[in-house]
């Protein structure tokens, strides 16, 4: 028989304010409080249910960090890891996309695994940084983003990187969680979750 699968418990984050037609990665914009902790009420009850520890990891940004901190209010380990943040957008992060010039979006659209949008991170270091972090260890409960997700269910999948956006698949709605393996290897599997 087999070692089990060690699996993460992955949430993305509520919908955050202020994000609608912007181009929103490492830019730190806020959360309703009342989404938060709609939220980490939904964690707290299925970790009951799944005998989860009352552990949670989160990306340091507010739309995340703002969950694990009602968890830490009710009893709970909160911790804050850099590798769970969403992708860099460098200097278009936090702009309105119309204002990111055409000319910039077509390049990284011509080479989307290479390309530094806005000179940041590219898609192949988020795909790596995705891959390669490993948690303390499984099951654990973790507060994320989209392109986070995405790039750690790719990375597990094996598949190379997509050389073109529309290989790139939609991000989980606000709030959706994943059972993702936790060394990334492996098929994951997508569990239903009702948006915060």
């Amino acid at each position: 028989m087999g070692e089990p699968v060690r699996l993460l418990w992955v949430w993305r984050h509520p919908r955050p304010e202020g994000a609608v037609g912007r181009c929103i990665g490492r830019t730190d914009v806020p959360v309703d409080p009342r989404r938060a902790k709609r939220l980490a009420h939904r964690i707290r009850q299925e970790a009951r249910r799944q005998g989860l520890p009352r552990h949670v990891l989160t990306s340091p940004l507010q739309r995340c960090a703002a969950v694990g901190r009602w968890l830490k209010r009710w009893g709970w380990r909160h911790e804050q890891v850099a590798q769970l943040s969403e992708m860099d957008f460098g200097c278009w992060d936090g702009l309105a996309w119309e204002q990111v010039p055409r000319e910039e979006i077509d390049a990284w659209c011509a080479a989307f695994e290479q390309h530094r949008p806005g000179g940041g991170e590219n898609l192949r270091e988020l795909l790596q940084r995705a891959k390669a972090w490993r948690p303390p260890f499984a099951p654990i409960a973790v507060v994320s983003h989209g392109g986070w997700m995405l790039a750690r269910r790719w990375a597990a999948s094996g598949a190379p990187a997509p050389g073109h956006p529309a290989q790139w698949p939609a991000a989980p709605r606000y709030g959706e969680c994943w059972h993702l393996d936790a060394m990334a290897s492996g098929r994951p599997l997508t569990i239903a979750g009702a948006a915060a």
